[in-house]
């Protein structure tokens, strides 16, 4: 698989005050339909980033809520003050979004799929910090950091792709324990 590292930070002003928006894209030799079923369909346990995902409902999709947790729940229900999210745009084997609200932040992970000319799948993760809470010094100040986390991340999430589709094909083959 190849790495585009054109990937691209930026800050926007938005009415409320400073979004943080950084967006890296990745090819990988696997079909759309394998990399969607790998990255948006929420399963109980992630091996590959070590978070236990409590979803409401029998299926994913647009308006799903979950909360995630670092590490193995094992049957356990998640502490509180766990981190809740929900997906707030679904369009299946295309686009995904989940908003995850944190008290002095939100962020916002997109994912979206296109086909590549050479059978594989074109992959762009886009991450969006809004900060909740501070005064518009410390925005400023927090910005640069911020940045830095969002481009680490969207670096390290490309990079897992290939993990992500061969753990969900082990799970589907029934030679791995998927479940928290």
């Amino acid at each position: 698989s190849t790495l585009d590292r054109s990937s691209a930070a930026s800050d926007v002003y938005k009415r409320q005050g400073w979004l943080t928006v950084v967006r890296g894209t990745r090819r990988v030799p696997f079909s759309r339909a394998r990399v969607w079923h790998a990255l948006a369909v929420l399963q109980p346990y992630c091996a590959v980033c070590d978070v236990s995902y409590v979803v409401d409902g029998a299926s994913t999709k647009r308006g799903t809520e979950f909360v995630c947790v670092p590490g193995r729940l094992d049957g356990q229900r998640p502490p509180g003050g766990a981190l809740r999210g929900r997906v707030v745009e679904w369009e299946p084997e295309h686009r995904v979004a989940t908003r995850l609200e944190l008290t002095p932040e939100v962020w916002v992970t997109t994912i979206e799929l296109a086909d590549a000319p050479d059978e594989g799948t074109d992959v762009a993760i886009t991450l969006t910090h809004e900060p909740l809470t501070g005064g518009l010094l410390q925005r400023r100040r927090q910005r640069k950091v911020v940045r830095k986390v969002a481009q680490e991340t969207v670096e390290s999430e490309l990079l897992k792709v290939g993990d992500h589709v061969r753990q969900a094909e082990r799970a589907s083959d029934g030679t791995e324990d998927s479940s928290a």
